[in-house]
């Protein structure tokens, strides 16, 4: 059988992280006489070297190489090419791990779509990686009309041939970014570069002790002699104009400017400081033309006309006051409607405590950085716009599995505001206001989310400002009492809104990860229980939002005796938004007993029961009368830690634009 796929490890001394790594792959759903795994033990002196051994003896498809170290990943990845027989190459950090169907949804993609380059949607643990590329799918992506060069870690899968006919191969020897010279003229070079974003490939992870090779300092002067390479690959390949430019954008802005912003440049001791910024100075002076900075986010053309300016003093000021901005949201609405949660909030950006505020010129918004006048004329001399783009700011609602940190990108709905500020005439501050309605069933990039705990976070783009925060500790009355499950799907999926403890913030229970469920059955009461007795029927109205109708079971326990009788019981949506429970009542075996409840919800897998905080007392005569069990609600409130969390009561404006968005929704039905 032909190899489809061979992956590539450079091993260096991993310890016990190469296990989840190894895992992965004997893991993958490809057959194992479809793939071959390389690891390329590049001298490593822990117990690796003998571990690889193993695996390699008791498994075909594993192989191992051993060759002197070299001191960076660029040899063993090129001796991993040459050994390689797949039709595809993966290559794969050592402390990594891969989703298991990553290679063969990589290389199906990849051929369907006739691709030199396969970027899979990647998933940082503790590491960055890139959002914007990853929003949706992109079977023709190239450099100019996808954010590829975003993504520039040497972690995808190339197709062999094309590595061979342009004689693609990592530079080596001990340097920095050969995975950025590398993966940049594979983009350059390629007739077609396919994403794929409907599943999570690559597990991009920070080690615990936080030794990965990309966390350690380095030497200004080496790495930006390295950067250098980078952008004579893409001088080579581009012309002069508005691509080159806007690839060069990309290592300005993340390898120059980020690294002069905020407490990332304030952390660095000041000596370290000033040798950075010097040779980030002499490449924006010798490589940068205009074009390149004027792309950027005014906040970040700042900085980089004071790079140029050769201004650190100013560049640390600037720092000091980007570090105390902070994003902010408020909850402002929450609840189910036709399988969808609703999440309506507002957010903005905030600095020591007060919202961030813009100053009017005329037709054009402001910035107020507190820079002195001399480094705003440098600035100004250099053509930096420093205009505060806000009719592009955005606001954008996540949904991220707090296990695995994969997320996705959630619809959303938006109205940016400018509101005055009392007291400072000209001057306002931005508000966005935004509505996501969140379907379980396809909020994963078209498929449902999995079970888990998925923690809810907005993030704000505005200025050049991209922070994020957690949506939910402050929150509305409305939206407080908006918290409640919902039963989705077929086979149905019970999904839970829940605050956080003790934070209060807002995340998904999908199919009960959590053991929050039975809060939400704290405050039933008799009053929520109809019963007759002929024909027996048991109905209990629980706050579950149901689409139709779902199977679900009902357990009654003997409190004397223990024995049981389980009933098959049913979720019958209501008219005022919660759920019926029913189920036929064998009333005469019960005589004479008291019964506690216990639900068994629908759920895909096996769902957990869940005691209910109701008896049911039977007299012998056949008679039933409801009992709350005071003990078991009172305990089930007391752990809530929702209920702790008293909620700010809405304005009367936001009271009234909540109608008049409800009313619009109902007209467009």
């Amino acid at each position: 059988m032909p190899i489809k796929v061979s992956v590539v490890i450079p091993v260096y001394n991993p310890g016990k992280y190469i296990e989840d790594c190894i895992a992965s792959l004997l893991r993958q759903s490809l057959p194992d006489d479809e793939y071959e795994a390389i690891f390329v033990n590049d001298g490593s002196t822990d117990g690796t070297p003998e571990r690889l051994d193993r695996l390699a003896a008791e498994h075909a498809h594993m192989h191992v190489i051993h060759q002197e170290a070299s001191g960076w990943s660029g040899k063993p990845r090129n001796t991993g090419i040459a050994a390689a027989k797949g039709e595809f190459i993966q290559f794969v950090d050592n402390d990594d791990w891969l989703g298991d169907e990553a290679l063969e949804r990589m290389y199906n993609y990849g051929v369907e779509n006739n691709a030199d380059v396969v970027v899979g949607k990647m998933v940082g643990k503790g590491r960055g990686v890139p959002r914007e590329l990853f929003r949706k799918n992109r079977p023709r992506a190239n450099v100019g009309n996808a954010p590829l060069i975003d993504s520039l870690t040497p972690h995808k899968m190339f197709r062999k041939e094309f590595l061979d006919r342009h004689n693609l191969r990592y530079m080596e020897g001990r340097r920095r970014l050969e995975d950025h010279v590398f993966v940049a003229e594979a983009y350059l070079r390629a007739e077609n570069v396919a994403v794929l974003s409907d599943y999570r490939c690559y597990y991009h992870i920070k080690r615990e002790d936080a030794s990965n090779a990309g966390f350690q300092r380095f030497d200004p002067v080496g790495y930006f002699k390295n950067l250098r390479e980078a952008l004579d690959v893409v001088e080579k390949l581009t012309e002069p104009g508005p691509l080159r430019d806007g690839l060069f954008r990309r290592w300005l802005r993340n390898e120059m400017v980020e690294r002069m912003r905020g407490q990332r440049l304030l952390k660095l001791p000041e000596d370290y400081r000033q040798e950075l910024f010097d040779e980030i100075h002499k490449v924006v002076v010798e490589r940068f033309g205009p074009g390149v900075a004027a792309g950027l986010q005014p906040t970040q053309q700042i900085v980089a006309g004071l790079i140029a300016a050769d201004r650190l003093a100013d560049v640390e000021e600037f720092a000091r006051w980007e570090s105390g901005i902070k994003p902010s949201g408020v909850l402002d609405e929450l609840g189910w409607e036709d399988g969808r949660l609703t999440i309506g909030f507002t957010a903005e950006y905030r600095s020591g405590g007060a919202p961030v505020t813009f100053r009017a010129d005329g037709e054009k918004d402001l910035l107020v950085p507190p820079l002195r006048q001399a480094s705003l004329d440098a600035i100004a001399l250099l053509g930096a716009n420093t205009a505060a783009p806000l009719a592009r700011s955005k606001v954008d609602l996540v949904l991220r599995e707090r296990s695995t940190a994969a997320e996705f990108f959630q619809p959303v709905d938006l109205t940016r505001e400018k509101v005055a500020v009392e007291g400072q005439e000209g001057h306002f501050r931005q508000v966005l206001r935004a509505v996501s309605r969140v379907d379980p069933l396809s909020a994963a990039n078209g498929a449902g989310l999995d079970a888990g705990i998925w923690d809810v976070v907005i993030r704000i783009s505005s200025c050049g400002w991209s922070k994020e925060a957690r949506l939910g500790s402050v929150r509305s009355e409305e939206a407080g009492r908006g918290r409640g499950g919902a039963v989705v799907g077929s086979p149905a999926h019970l999904v839970l809104p829940y605050w956080t403890d003790p934070q209060g913030n807002l995340s998904l229970d999908v199919d009960q990860s959590t053991d929050r469920l039975p809060y939400e059955f704290a405050h039933l009461a008799s009053a929520d229980v109809t019963v007759t007795t002929d024909p027996g029927r048991l109905v209990v109205v629980l706050p579950f939002h149901v689409q139709g109708e779902s199977a679900a079971v009902l357990k009654l326990t003997n409190v004397a005796s223990g024995r049981t009788v389980a009933l098959t019981a049913t979720l019958t949506a209501r008219v005022t938004g919660d759920a019926d429970l029913s189920a036929d009542l064998p009333v005469d075996e019960l005589a004479d007993g008291q019964w506690r409840l216990e639900l068994t919800p629908p759920s895909a897998g096996a769902g957990k029961p869940v005691a209910l905080p109701l008896a049911l007392d039977v007299s012998a005569s056949g008679g039933v009368v409801v009992k709350r069990l005071a003990a078991v609600a009172a305990d089930l409130a007391a752990k809530d830690p929702g209920r702790r969390r008293p909620a700010p009561r809405p304005a009367a404006s936001t009271i009234l634009r909540r109608a008049a968005g409800k009313v619009r929704r109902a007209l467009k039905k």
